[in-house]
């Protein structure tokens, strides 16, 4: 018997996941509904750095112009002590030559707008305010072909459909003030800045005419209940003497960007999906920030999937007929796209053991041979393009 081929697409949840998907899958003919718990756009994040496989997609979603607009061109990531001494430092455009993209530095907000626009010019829309439940899946599966989760990390209700409460997020013992800043036009670097004490950091990275984004990072325990006003500032008392690039961010951020984020990830899953539910992006793997990959993975994972749903769907019209199941195709998927999250994740991980925690246990974690440590161009040439073809 042919099997069914896929026509109409749900999708829960509009961050970078979500959208990117709804995108490439409305331009390859898809009918799409999209399902949004919130009101509007999610901006959690105040900013982005779109590495070169992130821009590889952005040039298959026809964004990569629009990006290239809006965002900025860091040249160098550098790592400093928290008394300003250069430790390491990348060279940004000699990874970019390798790869064939460039990388690009973008605030959240303007990346989703981007997206969001890009979706209603191809006549798709969002249905905000759909608080969808984890037993509404079922029903919504029914009326559709595939239904994607791309709700994020925290409380997916696609992934609580999947995995009941067997899967909860991890905290990974560290807090994370972010926030942005616009300074004189010329005050910043075309860089990124990562400045490290003991069990501490402070990232800052440049956009475009002064703008940027930062995170304020140190080790603490787990406490919900503490006032906002407390951490931002605890915040201020842990970096006033810094360098002057991280005294400049405390005096000139604006107030009404300052979010606090407790981290968390979740461990890698034994599979994403169960009959045509599915779950992508943080929902199915979310990394910890400091992998630097989560949006980029997020919109690899959108392409990948369209592809091979392409694939599936061409075997209908086959001679031979459709021989494959939707099921099999999925996880296929799965095993195309679990060894490089997974590894982005571990990267995560690792890297956050080795900034918080304290310095004897850093000393003895630490692996230069390890990915994120003291890499090379080529190195992450050949990790993030991985997968990748034209």
């Amino acid at each position: 018997m042919k099997a069914k081929a896929v026509k109409h697409i749900a999708i829960v949840g509009v961050g970078i996941a979500g959208l990117a998907l709804a995108i490439l899958a409305i331009k390859k003919g898809y009918r799409v509904s999209v399902y949004e718990a919130n009101a509007g756009l999610k901006t959690m994040g105040a900013g982005i750095t779109l590495w070169p496989n992130a821009m590889f997609v952005m040039q298959k979603l026809s964004l990569d112009k629009a990006v290239l607009e809006k965002g900025g061109l860091p040249m160098f990531m550098q790592q400093y002590d928290n008394e300003g001494q250069l430790k390491a430092e990348l060279d940004i455009k000699e990874v970019n030559r390798l790869c064939g993209y460039r990388s690009v530095s973008i605030l959240r907000r303007d990346l989703m707008t981007i997206l969001e626009n890009k979706l209603v010019a191809l006549g798709g829309s969002i249905r905000f305010s759909s608080a969808i439940k984890a037993q509404d899946i079922e029903a919504i599966a029914q009326g559709v072909d595939l239904v994607v989760g791309a709700d994020g990390r925290m409380r997916s209700v696609v992934r609580q459909h999947l995995f009941n409460d067997s899967v909860a997020p991890s905290y990974q013992g560290f807090v994370n003030i972010i926030g942005t800043a616009q300074l004189e036009t010329h005050a910043l670097e075309e860089a990124i800045q990562d400045y490290r004490g003991d069990a501490e950091r402070f990232g800052i990275v440049s956009v475009k005419g002064g703008r940027c984004y930062w995170a304020a990072a140190w080790s603490t325990q787990l406490d919900r209940e503490r006032p906002l006003s407390e951490w931002y500032e605890e915040m201020h008392e842990r970096f006033q003497a810094w360098p002057d690039a991280v005294k400049t961010i405390l005096r000139h951020y604006e107030p009404a960007s300052l979010n606090r984020i407790l981290v968390h990830d979740i461990a890698p899953l034994p599979y994403w999906h169960k009959g045509n539910v599915l779950i992508i992006g943080d929902a199915a793997h979310a990394p910890l920030p400091t992998s630097g990959q989560g949006a980029c993975q997020a919109l690899e994972d959108a392409w990948h999937l369209v592809n091979l749903l392409n694939e599936y769907n061409a075997q209908e019209y086959s001679q031979s007929g459709n021989t494959n199941n939707l099921e099999e195709v999925l996880n296929q998927y799965y095993q195309s796209r679990i060894d490089k999250t997974t590894a982005t994740q571990n990267i995560g991980r690792q890297l956050a053991s080795r900034i918080f925690s304290s310095s004897v246990e850093a000393s003895v974690k630490s692996d230069p041979s390890q990915l994120g440590t003291s890499v090379s161009a080529n190195q992450l040439r050949e990790f993030w393009m991985q997968g990748l073809t034209s």
